[in-house]
């Protein structure tokens, strides 16, 4: 009796270390370039200390799959080069819809949304509620791609004035050399809070806006994709509240928020 439960036990023993070995084994190590720029709450890879909700995801994940993830802050326009010549494992951000003009979209494969963004156009206090001709300048960080005016910008109606970070941009619709600036909602909150003399610049939902999901993209690593996904679903409530702790609100919610504002305004004049 006692040899055989010895036996089971060393079967025991043999089976978890090759379960521990075969769990290690799986894990690597993947380099993500991520966007040199300061789009925090979402994200900022140039900091040596919070560098926002992505970040934040993508480290909760690293803890799951055992995989290190190392972080590479590159130019925007530089990513989708780096991706195609494998110098890089994957892209953060990146969405199917937008046109890098390097790395093809089919061949890419990308994440479920780490998070839901609201995109749109951002005017000061007196430039707001105006029609969409009086638009004629539009701010936009280098390497993005303003979709919601690309019929507009491709007819010449609008010139787009490429800024090198989020501040740069919002000065100059501050100061009235740009009409306004396509970014993201909390993202400006962010900027205003942080400098002051930004106040009154706001997001004009008679304006294109949309519900833009931050993905992740690689060519040649589709399994990590794959437990990213799963780590996703079976995590959400972790995620969620990761989201929450960065004080990020779902699109449709702020959409509802600014558009009873506007109504409430209108009531009252």
């Amino acid at each position: 009796m006692k040899s055989k439960v010895n036996t089971w036990v060393l079967r025991l023993i043999a089976f978890t270390i090759f379960s521990v070995c075969s769990a290690n084994s799986m894990a690597d190590k993947f380099v993500i370039g991520a966007q040199r720029l300061d789009y925090f709450p979402h994200y900022d890879f140039t900091s040596s200390r919070d560098r926002g909700v992505a970040w934040a995801i993508l480290e909760a994940f690293s803890k799951y799959s055992g995989h290190e993830l190392v972080y590479l802050s590159l130019p925007v326009k530089r990513l989708q080069i780096e991706l195609q010549k494998g110098n890089i494992d994957f892209v953060f951000p990146d969405n199917p819809r937008w046109d890098n003009g390097i790395q093809a979209t089919q061949k890419k494969v990308f994440s479920e949304p780490l998070v839901h963004t609201l995109t749109g156009s951002f005017l000061t206090e007196e430039k707001r509620g105006h029609t969409i001709s009086s638009i004629k300048t539009l701010a936009v960080p280098k390497g993005f791609t303003p979709v919601k005016w690309k019929q507009r910008i491709n007819s010449n109606l609008v010139k787009v004035i490429e800024v090198d970070d989020v501040y740069e941009g919002l000065q100059l619709v501050n100061q009235g050399k740009a009409d306004a600036i396509d970014l993201e909602y909390h993202v400006v909150d962010y900027f205003v809070k942080r400098y002051p003399q930004l106040a009154g610049i706001e997001l004009d939902i008679t304006l294109p806006y949309k519900d833009v999901p931050f993905q992740l993209s690689t060519v040649n690593q589709p399994k990590v994709i794959a437990q990213l996904n799963q780590f996703l679903i079976e995590h959400a409530s972790e995620v969620s509240q990761i989201v929450k702790s960065y004080q990020i609100k779902q699109p449709d919610a702020l959409v509802k928020q600014l558009t009873l504002g506007i109504n409430e305004t209108a009531n009252n004049q």
